[in-house]
Protein backbone atom coordinates (compact mmCIF):
# COMPACT_ATOMS: atom_id res chain seq x y z
CA UNK A 1 0.00 0.00 0.00
CA UNK A 2 3.13 2.40 0.64
CA UNK A 3 3.99 2.12 -2.53
CA UNK A 4 0.76 2.99 -3.88
CA UNK A 5 0.75 5.86 -2.28
CA UNK A 6 3.82 7.26 -3.60
CA UNK A 7 2.80 5.99 -7.20
CA UNK A 8 -0.38 8.27 -6.37
CA UNK A 9 1.65 11.38 -5.19
CA UNK A 10 3.74 11.06 -8.00
CA UNK A 11 1.19 10.91 -10.57
CA UNK A 12 -0.32 13.97 -8.51
CA UNK A 13 2.84 16.03 -8.42
CA UNK A 14 3.05 15.29 -12.21
CA UNK A 15 -0.46 16.13 -13.22
CA UNK A 16 0.62 19.38 -11.07
CA UNK A 17 3.50 20.14 -13.90
CA UNK A 18 1.74 19.37 -16.70
CA UNK A 19 -1.03 21.68 -15.87
CA UNK A 20 1.49 24.21 -14.46
CA UNK A 21 2.97 23.68 -18.49
CA UNK A 22 -0.31 24.14 -20.42
CA UNK A 23 -1.01 27.01 -18.61
CA UNK A 24 2.33 28.85 -19.02
CA UNK A 25 1.72 27.45 -23.35
CA UNK A 26 -1.89 29.28 -22.79
CA UNK A 27 -0.18 32.30 -21.73
CA UNK A 28 2.20 32.72 -24.87
CA UNK A 29 -0.14 32.31 -27.44
CA UNK A 30 -2.29 34.78 -25.71
CA UNK A 31 0.89 36.93 -26.11
CA UNK A 32 0.89 36.38 -29.96
CA UNK A 33 -2.75 36.81 -30.41
CA UNK A 34 -2.49 39.73 -28.79
CA UNK A 35 0.36 41.58 -30.64
CA UNK A 36 -0.31 43.67 -32.83
CA UNK A 37 0.33 42.58 -36.24
CA UNK A 38 3.54 44.46 -38.07
CA UNK A 39 2.54 46.64 -40.90
CA UNK A 40 3.62 45.53 -43.78
CA UNK A 41 7.47 46.32 -45.22
CA UNK A 42 8.10 49.03 -47.82
CA UNK A 43 10.26 46.46 -49.37
CA UNK A 44 9.51 43.02 -50.43
CA UNK A 45 12.91 42.06 -48.63
CA UNK A 46 11.94 38.79 -46.12
CA UNK A 47 11.78 40.05 -42.69
CA UNK A 48 13.00 37.60 -39.80
CA UNK A 49 11.81 36.75 -36.87
CA UNK A 50 11.48 38.93 -33.54
CA UNK A 51 13.69 37.40 -31.06
CA UNK A 52 10.96 37.12 -28.54
CA UNK A 53 8.52 35.66 -31.32
CA UNK A 54 11.33 32.48 -31.84
CA UNK A 55 12.05 32.59 -27.84
CA UNK A 56 8.58 32.23 -27.57
CA UNK A 57 7.80 29.80 -29.93
CA UNK A 58 11.24 27.47 -28.66
CA UNK A 59 9.29 27.99 -25.11
CA UNK A 60 6.51 26.65 -26.71
CA UNK A 61 8.13 23.42 -28.24
CA UNK A 62 9.78 23.02 -24.95
CA UNK A 63 6.69 22.91 -23.27
CA UNK A 64 5.47 20.49 -25.62
CA UNK A 65 7.94 17.98 -25.23
CA UNK A 66 8.18 18.65 -21.57
CA UNK A 67 4.07 18.10 -21.57
CA UNK A 68 4.31 14.76 -23.89
CA UNK A 69 7.31 13.23 -21.89
CA UNK A 70 5.05 13.63 -18.30
CA UNK A 71 2.44 12.71 -20.10
CA UNK A 72 4.27 9.29 -20.79
CA UNK A 73 5.80 8.95 -17.22
CA UNK A 74 2.25 9.18 -16.49
CA UNK A 75 1.17 6.43 -18.34
CA UNK A 76 3.82 4.30 -17.53
CA UNK A 77 2.99 4.75 -13.84
CA UNK A 78 -0.43 3.93 -14.04
CA UNK A 79 0.52 0.85 -16.18
CA UNK A 80 2.71 -0.50 -13.77
CA UNK A 81 0.45 -0.07 -10.86
CA UNK A 82 -2.34 -1.54 -12.95
CA UNK A 83 0.34 -4.88 -13.65
CA UNK A 84 0.92 -4.74 -9.42
CA UNK A 85 -2.75 -4.59 -8.65
CA UNK A 86 -3.63 -7.86 -11.09
CA UNK A 87 -0.03 -9.60 -9.92
CA UNK A 88 -1.65 -9.20 -6.47
CA UNK A 89 -4.99 -10.19 -7.24
CA UNK A 90 -3.78 -13.27 -8.71
CA UNK A 91 -1.33 -13.96 -5.62
CA UNK A 92 -4.55 -13.86 -3.32
CA UNK A 93 -6.72 -16.17 -6.01
CA UNK A 94 -3.84 -18.71 -5.88
CA UNK A 95 -3.58 -19.25 -2.41
CA UNK A 96 -7.48 -19.06 -2.20
CA UNK A 97 -7.26 -22.27 -5.16
CA UNK A 98 -4.26 -23.77 -3.09
CA UNK A 99 -6.06 -23.90 0.39
CA UNK A 100 -9.64 -24.87 -1.50
CA UNK A 101 -7.35 -28.01 -2.69
CA UNK A 102 -6.38 -28.93 0.11
CA UNK A 103 -9.48 -28.72 1.96
CA UNK A 104 -10.77 -31.29 -0.42
CA UNK A 105 -8.47 -33.37 -0.82
CA UNK A 106 -8.68 -33.51 3.39
CA UNK A 107 -12.65 -34.43 2.38
CA UNK A 108 -12.17 -37.02 0.06
CA UNK A 109 -9.39 -38.61 2.88
CA UNK A 110 -11.65 -38.74 5.20
CA UNK A 111 -14.64 -39.52 3.41
CA UNK A 112 -12.72 -42.79 2.43
CA UNK A 113 -12.23 -43.44 5.73
CA UNK A 114 -15.52 -43.11 7.13
CA UNK A 115 -16.74 -45.31 3.95
CA UNK A 116 -13.93 -48.15 5.22
CA UNK A 117 -15.59 -47.70 8.43
CA UNK A 118 -18.49 -48.15 7.82
CA UNK A 119 -18.24 -51.33 5.71
CA UNK A 120 -16.47 -52.89 8.13
CA UNK A 121 -19.07 -51.78 10.96
CA UNK A 122 -21.57 -53.40 8.28
CA UNK A 123 -19.63 -56.42 7.78
CA UNK A 124 -19.29 -57.05 11.97
CA UNK A 125 -23.12 -56.35 12.09
CA UNK A 126 -23.91 -58.82 9.43
CA UNK A 127 -21.97 -61.44 11.25
CA UNK A 128 -23.53 -60.77 14.77
CA UNK A 129 -19.49 -59.37 16.34
CA UNK A 130 -20.77 -56.04 16.74
CA UNK A 131 -17.74 -54.13 18.41
CA UNK A 132 -17.98 -50.86 20.96
CA UNK A 133 -14.41 -50.02 19.50
CA UNK A 134 -15.81 -50.52 15.57
CA UNK A 135 -18.66 -48.22 16.20
CA UNK A 136 -16.25 -45.48 18.00
CA UNK A 137 -13.72 -45.77 15.01
CA UNK A 138 -16.87 -45.33 12.80
CA UNK A 139 -18.19 -42.35 14.99
CA UNK A 140 -14.62 -40.82 14.70
CA UNK A 141 -14.52 -41.22 11.01
CA UNK A 142 -17.82 -39.53 10.35
CA UNK A 143 -16.63 -36.97 12.82
CA UNK A 144 -13.65 -36.16 10.69
CA UNK A 145 -15.86 -35.78 7.33
CA UNK A 146 -18.07 -33.26 9.11
CA UNK A 147 -14.87 -31.32 10.36
CA UNK A 148 -13.37 -31.82 6.70
CA UNK A 149 -16.85 -31.04 5.03
CA UNK A 150 -16.93 -27.36 7.57
CA UNK A 151 -13.43 -26.61 6.36
CA UNK A 152 -13.97 -27.10 2.74
CA UNK A 153 -17.38 -24.67 3.54
CA UNK A 154 -14.98 -21.99 5.43
CA UNK A 155 -12.54 -22.29 2.80
CA UNK A 156 -15.60 -21.22 0.14
CA UNK A 157 -16.64 -18.89 2.12
CA UNK A 158 -13.24 -17.23 2.17
CA UNK A 159 -13.00 -17.14 -1.39
CA UNK A 160 -16.75 -15.24 -1.40
CA UNK A 161 -15.76 -12.57 0.86
CA UNK A 162 -12.56 -11.93 -0.90
CA UNK A 163 -14.55 -11.35 -3.81
CA UNK A 164 -17.20 -9.10 -2.31
CA UNK A 165 -14.91 -7.56 -0.54
CA UNK A 166 -13.27 -4.68 -2.77
CA UNK A 167 -17.02 -3.70 -3.46
CA UNK A 168 -18.38 -3.25 0.35
CA UNK A 169 -14.71 -1.03 0.60
CA UNK A 170 -16.32 1.31 -2.65
CA UNK A 171 -19.39 1.08 -0.96
CA UNK A 172 -18.31 2.57 2.58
Amino acid sequence: MRAKGVAMQEISRLEQRITAALERIGKGVDRLAAAPPAPPPARPAPVPAAPADAALRAQLEEEKALTAQLQERLRSLKERESKGDLQQKLDKLTHQLDVQGLELQRMRRTNLALREQLAALRAAQDSGLTEPQQINKAMAAELDAFRALRLTEIAEMDEILAALEPHLTEAR
